[in-house]
């Protein structure tokens, strides 16, 4: 059975954000105002059904699906793309499939005791981010 993934998560740190943007060609001044924003993460998890909230104080980003089911997620608030998303359990960890112009796109979400790992893929990218939860 997958954990719950219900509850709010404060930013901790991260790793390789610079290189996972620029795979995404954003361009230089996004990238800045990104790099230095600490977003939070907010997920509610009922059964199949997933929001996932990214917080910060430049831009906020929903998504909101049911896993399993693939869906054209709109990421024009990202990097300008739209795609196809299919999100899936793999024995512990929340994966997520990304299908459209950036090939190996996607993330996965999994818990260690109080923290939430992040992982987000992009090309040959990887960034890594780390968040605590809060409640």
């Amino acid at each position: 059975m997958p954990p719950n993934l219900t509850g709010y998560y404060r930013f901790v740190s991260q790793k390789n954000l610079e290189d996972y943007l620029q795979a995404l060609n954003v361009n230089m001044a996004l990238r800045k105002i990104a790099l230095l924003l600490k977003p939070d993460k907010e997920i509610d998890q009922r059964g199949n059904h997933m929001t996932v909230k990214t917080l910060s104080t430049f831009r906020n980003y929903v998504l909101e699906f049911e896993v399993g089911v693939e869906f054209e997620e709109d990421l024009r608030t990202v990097d300008g793309r739209k795609c196809q998303t299919i999100v899936t359990w793999e024995e512990e960890q929340l994966v997520c499939v990304q299908k459209g112009e950036v090939p190996n796109r996607g993330w996965r979400l999994w818990l260690e005791e109080e923290m939430l790992y992040q992982e987000v893929t992009a090309r040959d990218a990887v960034c890594q981010c780390v968040f605590r939860k809060v409640k």
